[in-house]
């Protein structure tokens, strides 16, 4: 796997990560875990009026158990009452079969010192038994382990050195047809292009990885609106991104500049993205008009 693909996925499972909590996060949490650990890893769901016995999960090679907890924001009286619920409810059920107790999270801001103390002072109560915590870096190095074919299967087509090499009008022509048919017209002007464009919107390694591979077929972009029989359409896309971005922009919950990257991307991607040229042609979109300044904002002074 090329590290083009790499930052694709991983930036994929990271926006997941971060916009997903209750059961959508213990579903991600549990498709990451089998892909990594195929016919080891073994997810318990709700059994009737029993349900699952305080077990979100367990993975039989290392006797761990994992207790999965996403709320929309994690506070930390709550967090304290679920573990101590959870970690006294698992105990008479599954003690036998586990070493490790872990408890996950969806905290971008890490877990507040009591909820550490918590986990130790069970770690302690409890000799021989290994209490602890998961979040996004714990689970990335999971995500890590899946091969090519179960990412594709998780997260759909990426792109690659390969369908940057193939890339073709035709895969152009997919991706803006699409964004073509959506509509829409700007309604503030663009700025000029500046450098560091990149830091300004505080883009990731992952996000500039997949900017700068767009950026190398972007002058593809440009010859394609050069032929296109209508010498108005390139304005035309360009007006619909800006709108879809504007838009973006303006919602309640402000987005940083890698969910801006995700969202953008999905909506230009639609459903015609099948290929690996085609995942590389919405890039080289993308790069063409970030370029532009018809997306994201400028570089501040």
């Amino acid at each position: 796997m090329d590290d083009l693909t790499t930052a694709y996925y991983e930036l994929r499972f990271t926006t997941q990560f971060l916009g997903t909590n209750g059961d959508s996060f213990q579903a991600l949490f549990s498709k990451v875990m089998a892909l990594a650990h195929p016919a080891d890893f073994i997810a318990c769901r709700p059994w009737g009026n029993i349900g699952d016995r305080k077990n979100d999960g367990y993975l039989k090679s290392e006797r761990t158990m994992f207790q999965v907890y996403a709320p929309n924001e994690l506070a930390q009286a709550e967090t304290m009452r679920k573990i101590k619920e959870d970690f006294a409810g698992a105990l008479p059920h599954w003690r036998n079969y586990f070493d490790k107790w872990i408890f996950v999270h969806n905290s971008t801001k890490g877990l507040p010192p009591d909820v550490l103390r918590l986990l130790l002072d069970l770690e302690r109560a409890n000799p021989g038994l290994t209490v602890t915590h998961w979040g996004l870096e714990e689970l990335m190095l999971r995500f890590r382990r899946i091969p090519e074919d179960g990412l594709k299967s998780l997260l759909g087509h990426a792109p690659s050195t390969a369908g940057k090499l193939a890339l073709g009008f035709e895969d152009l022509r997919l991706v803006l047809e699409n964004v073509a048919q959506s509509g829409g017209v700007a309604s503030e002007p663009a700025g000029p292009v500046s450098a560091g464009k990149i830091a300004a919107n505080a883009l990731s390694t992952n996000v500039t990885a997949l900017l700068r591979a767009g950026m190398e077929k972007a002058r593809l972009v440009g010859e394609f609106f050069d032929k296109w029989h209508d010498p108005q359409y390139g304005d035309h896309i360009a007006a619909v991104f800006r709108a879809k971005y504007l838009s973006l922009r303006s919602q309640q919950t402000p987005l940083t500049g890698d969910e801006m990257f995700e969202a953008l991307h999905d909506w230009a991607s639609g459903t015609a993205v099948r290929t690996s040229a085609q995942r590389v042609a919405v890039l080289a979109v993308l790069a063409f008009l970030f370029e532009q300044c018809e997306i994201f904002e400028p570089a501040r002074p």
